[in-house]
């Protein structure tokens, strides 16, 4: 652990202006991070509300009463679980693992590699192939992400594709669904947790209760959905940015008030 002496410290140089200065200066901090807590209490809120928005919308429209559901296994061909060969730091195909699924996304960093030809005939990723990740921490187990041919590669044993029957069940449809509080909440019901980790296995998954829009229903539905995500996307980017402005206001502040410039 880092760590500072108590000798050090006390010989750190301190600026000492007059104690009425002193006391101005620190009357102007609390006005000003009063103000800048409340802002940033807003625009957290902003941001958790656009967010919610989406997700609200979502639910809405998997529980329609119009749709009859079915189980995903009806729906699927194979649930096949991802390599457990030895990855390596760099250069080959990159080797898709749990910490890769973020926000219903693949992040392409913090990759590791293969070279090994057999495995990567075997789990190279095709376009659209939906991936769950079956283990992880009790709260980031079932997060759910499609590949979309963004580079050649394959995936990890912790992670499982599902072989959807495209016919019936549109992949992104698919991924939104489980990525949603549906999905979730179903998932919380045959989950097998162990100390700081749990498991939802392929048998698990097939079990799970999917709505059944038509195809065509499905892709109009993830239509709306991609263009309400890219609208949500963009209020949290700017909401993220005034967290990030509203951080540097308060750090330009301190450094005025110890600089004299205040």
């Amino acid at each position: 652990m880092k760590n500072i002496s108590n000798t050090t410290l006390a010989e750190l140089p301190v600026a000492l202006p007059p104690i009425d200065e002193q006391r101005r200066i620190v009357a102007i901090l609390d006005e000003a991070f009063e103000g800048l807590a409340t802002a940033n209490a807003n625009a957290e809120k902003s941001l958790q509300n656009a967010r919610n928005i989406f997700d609200r919308h979502l639910l809405s429209v998997l529980l329609d009463k119009r749709w009859k559901w079915a189980t995903l296994g009806d729906l699927c061909t194979a649930v096949e679980y991802g390599s457990s060969a030895k990855s390596k730091a760099e250069s080959g195909v990159p080797v898709l693992r749990m910490g890769n699924i973020q926000d219903g996304r693949l992040d392409w960093g913090n990759l590791v590699y293969t070279d090994n030809q057999d495995e990567i005939k075997k789990y190279l990723l095709k376009h659209n192939d939906v991936l769950f990740n079956r283990t992880n921490s009790p709260e980031l187990v079932g997060k759910t992400a499609i590949y979309k041919s963004e580079m050649p590669a394959i995936f990890a044993g912790y992670l499982i594709r599902i072989h959807h029957k495209v016919d019936h069940l549109d992949a992104e449809f698919l991924t939104y669904f489980l990525n949603s509080q549906v999905a979730l909440d179903y998932g919380n019901t045959v989950v097998i947790s162990s100390v700081n980790q749990a498991n939802i296995n392929g048998t698990k998954l097939k079990s799970y209760p999917i709505p059944m829009p038509s195809l065509i229903e499905q892709q109009t539905i993830v239509t709306k959905l991609n263009e309400l995500a890219t609208e949500t996307q963009r209020l949290a980017r700017l909401y993220r940015q005034k967290l990030t402005a509203l951080d540097e206001l308060k750090k330009s502040l301190l450094h005025q008030a110890f600089t004299g410039a205040l």
